[in-house]
């Protein structure tokens, strides 16, 4: 706008952590929720908050604040297995790392210094930001609130992308041209990100009664479609197209005729950059391309590290910390990255979590009679399959910047659970009574 004013954003964004952390210690931790929102995904605003004291550690703060402000006025969270699983499973990944160390793989996890220590408290701040939604958000207002900035969160995000996009010439497709994203960490881990959130507002604009919001839910999916399309990333692409099959198997029949249809016109409909990137896993000698290759190569040296100690893993966070193919430093895989590091115990655990988070989605579509918690279940089922899918073309799991926002509608969903199944009938009032306000309801 040239008015200068955008110069100070980050600063102003910053010193709001500082307010709503006393805020969220002074008796309104669901505040404090709602700031933490929109800076989960937003990585490379969080990141100008490293010029300021604790600057990266503002959102962690504000966490612990939010937790320990919903404890002292004696909040506590839904009956739900996946606390106790993620628990568990953060406790194993701390053992993970000390195994590790006695294998020779990676140091001691003592200090921000070592690397694998950060990359653990990094993860758990995830299940804490779940453990904090879950604590705070107690009834339907404040679900739809959630949903709300949730989707409000993602316009945005869409928005830094489609500018970047448009900003180049996709009359071929060049790899050098695709964009890091508002994530921060590359195009293919923002591109998972939209996956997920596109099939999540699809399954819950499902359940809006009210035209406006769903065709304004509708156009947000539309959005983060497209711009999902111009990241480039071929898992994420079959993320969504397995994301849309289980939605017509649940709700709607009608998409599997879209879907066939699709699938033998999409040369014809996505743009061409699209095309050549999708026919580029294989050259035309019929060797895998550069990047498929490089995966091929990665999860075969994986194969023989992961028979070293298949039990227990050769330590969390230790993959990293070796020399591999063309010196990446992950996997390419998160399924291999936790059999790898953590062994078939660390892969029960994530397994684990996945059923979960998928039960917790599917039974919330099916129990409810709320359409605002029959939405949320029904997207909530479709972002956490979306999730599965992209996770089998690298790691899109251990990133806040990813999971964070998922998380949180996780633990939505769990306080929604507890609501429908402690008194459905009075849930069904509540519906109606918003349903017959004015301006009430989120639908």
């Amino acid at each position: 706008m040239g008015t200068g004013i955008g110069h100070y954003i980050p600063l102003i964004a910053y010193l709001g952590f500082w307010v709503m952390t006393l805020v969220s210690l002074g008796g309104k931790p669901l505040y404090g929720l709602y700031y933490t929102i929109p800076f989960l995904p937003y990585r490379t605003m969080r990141d100008h908050f490293l010029d300021y004291p604790l600057g990266g550690n503002v959102l962690t703060i504000l966490v612990f604040a939010v937790i320990i402000g919903a404890l002292v006025r004696g909040k506590r969270v839904p009956k739900s297995n996946l606390f106790l699983i993620w628990f568990a499973f953060a406790v194993y990944l701390y053992i993970s790392m000390w195994i590790g160390t006695l294998l020779g793989n990676a140091p001691a996890p003592l200090w921000l210094s070592d690397v694998n220590f950060v990359t653990w408290k990094d993860y758990i701040l995830i299940p804490l930001v779940f453990f904090a939604t879950s604590l705070v958000v107690e009834d339907r207002k404040a679900i739809r609130t959630v949903i709300l900035l949730t989707g409000i969160s993602l316009l945005f995000i869409d928005r830094s992308c489609l500018i970047e996009s448009m900003s180049r010439s996709w009359s071929s497709f060049d790899e050098s041209k695709r964009s890091g994203g508002p994530l921060g960490y590359g195009s293919n881990q923002t591109a998972a990100f939209l996956a997920q959130f596109a099939m999540f507002f699809w399954g819950f604009g499902q359940f809006m009664k009210r035209i406006k919001v769903k065709l304004l839910c509708y156009a947000l999916v539309a959005t983060t479609i497209m711009a999902t399309m111009y990241t480039f990333s071929r898992g994420s692409y079959l993320a969504l197209l397995v994301s849309i099959a289980a939605l017509a198997i649940l709700k709607d029949r009608k998409l599997l005729i879209v879907l066939g249809v699709f699938l033998f016109t999409w040369q014809v409909v996505v743009p061409t950059a699209v095309t050549e990137r999708v026919k580029m896993t294989q050259s035309s000698n019929g060797r895998l391309e550069a990047s498929a290759q490089e995966r091929v190569d990665l999860w075969t040296a994986a194969q023989s590290e992961f028979l070293s100690s298949p039990i227990v893993g050769i330590g969390f966070g230790a993959f990293q910390l070796g020399t591999h193919t063309d010196n990446l430093k992950d996997t390419h895989n998160w399924y291999v990255k936790v059999a790898v590091e953590t062994g078939v115990i660390g892969l029960v655990f994530a397994m684990m979590l996945i059923q979960q988070m998928l039960s917790l989605g599917y039974r919330l579509f099916k129990k409810a009679t709320d359409p605002l918690y029959k939405g949320l279940g029904l997207g909530l089922f479709l972002a956490v399959v979306s999730c599965a899918v992209a996770n089998f073309f690298g790691d899109r799991w251990t990133y806040l910047e990813i999971m964070g926002l998922l998380w949180v509608m996780i633990g939505t969903a769990t306080r929604a659970m507890q609501i429908t199944n402690d008194d459905p009938a009075l849930a069904d009032e509540t519906a109606l009574h918003m349903e017959m306000a004015p301006h009430g309801a989120y639908r």
